[in-house]
């Protein structure tokens, strides 16, 4: 199995990191299930989040017996060092473990330093003397704060979206951790599933240039962890069909498009944005009967609902006009309804 020592940190984790957002949607027997299969054939890094419901208390269920031999990350999207403390001592408790290998700041708005009002980047180094933490990383989908993240040298890791639809912006990030000496951790090397190929999307982060890319694939069914299971025995490499396959995806997903992160939500109109938004791709990329059914024609008419009070364009990473983008989707779906 390919590895990767994500910089300063010293620790070696598998080319396949094990994403685990998505176990919070699957029953805790079929999510220890995954894990462990994920563990015994391989996988030795596992990345969580206190928002992700229960996936933690999962992760503790899959590994009690296991710990030292896997890495661990998670996150805290905390304000405040007081509420960090309460995030970590719940994600020990839930993970039934001592120690995290790595605690990341979770999609800050701003860079956490020491002395800030925040509190949190002190709280994080008091909880890294404690030996509660090991190593102090950041994940984030702003290119302003990644890079000050960077700059700033007070981070082991950075977790920031990454695949082969990566803008030169993206790409210069990616560069400059590798200069910098930090772990980079790839979520979303599917774009959120608008990538189809996860060869490809393999084949594209197993490059030597990126060579220090940790990227983590989000699982839920089993078929899913046996795709990835299989690029460790036989790696796809970069051939002209898988650059065909890349080059067709760049040129339809070019220019503004969500990314489904979904850091929009809630809507005051309860709009399902993070899905809505892109609504137009999913509809040329996926099956269409189960995005033209009724549950989802009654989520799209919601769209006729916005309030445009612009808290969605505010709190989006990727600064796009969502309203705009809610209201060209709507027109597009009453057109597969005709």
């Amino acid at each position: 199995m390919e590895k990767v020592i994500l910089g300063k940190t010293g620790l070696e984790v598998s080319k396949n990191g094990f994403g685990a957002l998505p176990i919070q949607r699957i029953s805790k027997a079929d999510a220890v299930y995954l894990l462990q299969k994920a563990f015994y054939n391989g996988i030795n890094y596992f990345d969580t989040a206190r928002a992700y419901t229960d996936s933690e208390e999962k992760i503790g269920a899959a590994f009690e017996y296991t710990r030292d031999k896997i890495i661990i990350s998670t996150k805290t999207a905390a304000q405040t060092g007081e509420d960090m403390w309460k995030d970590l001592e719940e994600s020990l408790r839930k993970m039934k473990t001592d120690y995290i290998d790595i605690y990341q700041f979770h999609n800050p708005a701003f860079c956490p330093k020491p002395g800030d009002e925040s509190g949190l980047y002190d709280a994080a180094l008091e909880a890294k003397k404690q030996g509660k933490i090991r190593h102090i990383g950041i994940t984030n989908h702003r290119i302003a704060v990644a890079k000050e993240a960077i700059e700033s040298g007070l981070y082991e890791t950075l977790q920031f979206p990454f695949s082969y639809l990566a803008a030169d912006a993206d790409l210069e990030i990616v560069e400059e951790t590798k200069k910098a000496g930090m772990g980079f951790i790839a979520m979303k090397g599917l774009s959120g599933g608008l990538i189809h190929n996860s060869a490809a999307a393999y084949a594209y982060m197993a490059q030597p240039q990126f060579d220090h890319v940790a990227p983590i694939w989000g699982v839920q069914r089993e078929s899913e962890l046996d795709e990835f299971l299989s690029y460790q025995e036989c790696p796809p490499r970069l051939d002209d069909d898988l650059l065909q396959i890349i080059k067709e995806d760049r040129k339809q997903l070019s220019g503004d498009f969500c990314r489904g992160c979904g850091y929009c939500m809630p809507c005051p109109a309860g709009i399902e944005i993070n899905n809505c938004a892109r609504m137009s791709l999913m509809l040329r990329r996926a099956p269409q009967s189960g995005w033209l059914s009724e549950e989802w024609q009654e989520k799209m008419k919601k769209i006729e609902n916005c309030l445009h009070c612009g808290q969605c364009m505010k709190k989006c990473p990727y600064g796009l006009n969502t309203p705009e983008l809610l209201a060209r989707n709507y027109e597009d779906y009453k057109t597969f309804l005709k």
